[in-house]
């Protein structure tokens, strides 16, 4: 029998008569059908999409929240290193949450960078990237929920740039795109680097319940030194679907527009970064670990 089987042995009781047991309370036969469907599907098929949800949907409600909290207080509750604190701690619980199922990616470039190099199964690419696109817009409206009443109160109705930057990145009037596409190749160059050479068990790499950790303050070393010019999306995921749900939500085009259609090259240069990030670590330090090096 697969430890599969055994899997759901251990933990979907028997619907052989009319009436279960779920917990202290009796369900009709087909309500444990159901349940036990269910369980089989997440188990079997979707458990890592599942994960990679959440584990997405953390990383934004932390990031977002952070940045939410700063600009409608007018920043007497927080500053940039804040935000950068907020998203580094999200990147580190929603690797705690996922990384034993899924690897908690919570980002598109970083699922293609690990499909090309050979780590993730293609077949899983669209489903990742299915759940982490949704994740951060779920987690938009979330955040826009809770702060609601903080954001009538800052801008009195009138949407602006400024608030629609608690959700989306937008570049500093004076960056260029073309020096924007070029900042966002780097810091995410740097974050999928960091994330194999944090992961390489043939390297200096941490104690696996470490690793959270590290990639939680590489992501706010990044914030901390390329984050001025365009905030640092380094994540499709975390920029493309609080923008869309900003259009949803009232702030009209203007948020796909602004500066010169700024919105695609945090999805393009995104991932050019991650594939050149994780190519440079291997080609310039994986292939070269020698046979006597501890695994």
């Amino acid at each position: 029998m697969s430890s599969e089987s055994e899997y759901l042995l251990e933990r979907v009781p028997s619907t052989n008569t009319s009436k279960a047991s779920l917990g202290s309370h009796a369900y009709p036969d087909f309500i444990i059908k159901i349940r036990d469907f269910w369980v089989y599907l997440i188990h079997n098929v979707g458990k890592h999409y599942v994960a990679e949800f959440l584990a997405t949907f953390i990383l934004m409600v932390f990031g977002t929240g952070s940045i939410a909290q700063v600009v409608l207080s007018g920043g007497s509750n927080g500053e940039w290193l804040s935000i950068n604190l907020g998203w580094g701690f999200g990147i580190m619980f929603g690797c705690y949450v996922a990384m034993g199922v899924s690897g908690a990616h919570m980002n598109p470039a970083v699922t293609l960078a690990m499909s090309i190099m050979g780590r993730l199964p293609w077949t899983r690419l669209p489903g990742y990237w299915i759940a982490q696109y949704l994740a951060a817009f779920v987690s938009s409206v979330v955040v826009f929920g809770i702060y609601h009443d903080a954001l009538v109160e800052f801008e009195g109705g009138n949407r602006t740039i400024t608030t629609a930057g608690i959700w989306a990145t937008y570049p500093q009037e004076h960056v260029h795109n073309v020096t924007g596409f070029f900042d966002q190749v780097f810091g995410t160059f740097l974050l999928v680097l960091g994330i194999v050479a944090i992961c390489d068990a043939r390297n200096t790499e941490p104690k696996h319940g470490l690793k959270p950790l590290m990639i939680g303050l590489l992501v706010v070393a990044i914030g901390a030194t390329y984050g001025y010019n365009c905030g640092y999306a380094i994540n499709p995921a975390r920029d493309f679907s609080p923008r869309l749900f900003t259009l949803c939500a009232g702030w009209g085009t203007k948020v796909f527009i602004h500066h010169g259609y700024w919105w695609w090259i945090p999805i393009v240069a995104t991932k050019i970064g991650a594939i050149l990030g994780g190519f440079t670590y291997i080609i310039l330090v994986e292939l070269h670990h020698t046979s006597q090096e501890l695994l």
